[in-house]
């Protein structure tokens, strides 16, 4: 059976396998919201992506072989599991069921319409998420998938406004972005990065020049002239494929997306654009957010240019600015939590020294005047290992304030790694103590252990923020709360 998820796929009976994930949940609503029949299966464990399957009405099962039946059609799995080892895939085999995993059905799914792909090592989300509310200002005909809960998307990751355009978060690990089928990507930035499986720069650049190369012919490369990663990467396509266009953003660039001025007032970021005569405002902290925005307004005038050969108008311009003044980030991105007892408290998914740098400058920004308390779990042994001195020089950013206090923890293990002998969390807090002031590092092995210690220092005017792509954030949520019901 060939499936090709073209607009009608009435009565198509999909399984998927492993639905809690973010992207698979997104994508069961895009296919549920065309006719397609939709159930499957994950661990009992709770995650946001319950309430939204809850509210779709789609059926979420505990693994078991007996889940597959001959009536499903196609069966979708998270990259996560094997289709060797897991116990519903070996049945999908045994009974002959066409299965997926989700970056092929991702790609098949790009293949039938005018898709316009995110990548990069940093910024994916939060450029996804702002090109979708943008996209809905201007009433592009899109469906939108972003790898994380977005507030403006009814804190779904996905918003369905018409299946003419796709525009997607696309991922680097393990090439899964090679099954996307865009005609145009945007380039945000590339540097090394999940060392498990790029041992080195040059094997990440070539996958993503390959990407690049994979575009039919006159497709558009859209990247951050500020990445020296990027125009690297773009310099190496277009050598080989003279017929790519190239369009750069950010404050380097040249051209429209040029970003002409950037000022901070009042909790505030204003920018303006060369090619345009309107102010852009975010209330998102750092410049990085303000590359983002470019980048999704050249994304969306770019599909306009195709679809009407003409530039964004004053009315377009307008809506975008407003829709980006409202738009208050995605989930663990730069994500204010609230605030009690005169304490802000934040969480950022942030877990690459280039990441981190610039989060904290972006927050530190923001917010001047508060003492940043930053708890900071490192994710994966791999990566910690490779980039150990990078990540103690971030923490000890000299931008972040004397007065700035660090807390380090274990590291947050991947699902697809064991434990490194010569490294650990412990030994990046070793190094991150010798570079910043005297007693303002602190490590605790495990997260929760330091809930004590950080009740007993935060004081009002502070700004917390738990930082990494571990569970770290149960911290950051328990302190607010506690602070906010006490």
């Amino acid at each position: 059976m060939s499936i090709t998820f073209t607009n009608d796929v009435h009565g198509l009976n999909v399984y998927l396998v492993g639905i809690k994930g973010t992207g698979l949940c997104a994508f069961a609503e895009i296919l549920l919201s065309m006719g397609a029949s939709i159930r499957g299966s994950d661990v009992k464990e709770r995650f946001y992506t319950d309430e939204v399957l809850e509210d779709l009405g789609i059926s979420v099962l505990p693994f078991d072989k007996a889940n597959i039946t001959k009536d499903i059609d196609l069966i979708i799995y998270s990259a996560a599991y094997k289709p060797d080892t897991h116990a519903e895939l070996l049945m999908a085999k045994e009974l002959s069921i066409p299965i997926m995993s989700y970056p092929e059905a991702l790609g098949a799914f790009s293949e039938n319409r005018n898709s316009g792909a995110i990548a990069g090592v940093h910024g994916k989300t939060s450029t996804t998420a702002i090109a979708g509310v943008l996209a809905r200002a201007v009433r592009l005909p899109a469906n939108i998938l972003v790898g994380s809960r977005v507030p403006a998307f009814g804190n779904r990751s996905t918003l369905n406004m018409g299946n003419e355009l796709f525009i997607a978060e696309t991922c680097e690990y393990r090439r899964h972005f090679l099954h996307f089928k865009p005609r145009r990507i945007v380039l945000t930035s590339v540097e090394p990065d999940h060392q498990d499986y790029y041992p080195d720069y040059e094997a990440i650049a070539a996958a993503f020049t390959e990407y690049l190369c994979s575009l039919p012919k006159g497709g558009t490369v859209i990247y951050c002239q500020d990445d020296k990663g990027a125009v690297d990467v773009w310099t190496r396509a277009k050598t080989v494929r003279a017929d790519l266009k190239g369009l750069a953003y950010g404050f380097d660039a040249r051209g429209d997306f040029r970003i002409a001025s950037y000022k901070l007032l009042n909790e505030k970021a204003a920018f303006t654009l060369a090619g345009f005569g309107i102010s852009f405002e975010t209330g998102i902290p750092g410049r990085h957010i303000a590359l983002d925005a470019a980048a999704a307004i050249a994304l969306c005038s770019s599909f306009i240019a195709e679809r009407e050969g003409r530039r964004l108008n004053d009315d377009e311009l307008k809506a975008m600015a407003e829709a980006l003044a409202a738009f208050s980030g995605s989930s663990r991105r730069s994500e204010l939590l609230g605030e009690a007892k005169g304490i802000l408290f934040a969480d950022d998914y942030g877990h690459h020294p280039s990441a981190i740098k610039t989060t904290l400058r972006g927050f530190k920004d923001f917010y001047p005047k508060r003492r940043l308390v930053i708890d900071f779990m490192s994710h994966t042994s791999s990566r910690t290992k490779a980039l150990m001195d990078d990540f103690a020089a971030a923490l000890s950013d000299p931008y972040l304030g004397k007065d700035s206090i660090m807390v380090l923890h274990k590291i947050y293990l991947s699902a697809r790694e064991q434990a490194d002998p010569e490294t650990s969390g412990y030994l990046l807090f070793e190094k991150t103590r010798k570079l910043r002031p005297a007693d303002s590092t602190f490590y605790f092995e495990e997260v929760m252990e330091a809930k004590p210690f950080l009740s007993s220092i935060l004081r009002p005017e502070d700004l917390f923020i738990s930082l990494g792509a571990g569970d770290n954030f149960r911290l950051g949520q328990a302190l607010y709360n506690e602070m906010k019901n006490s």
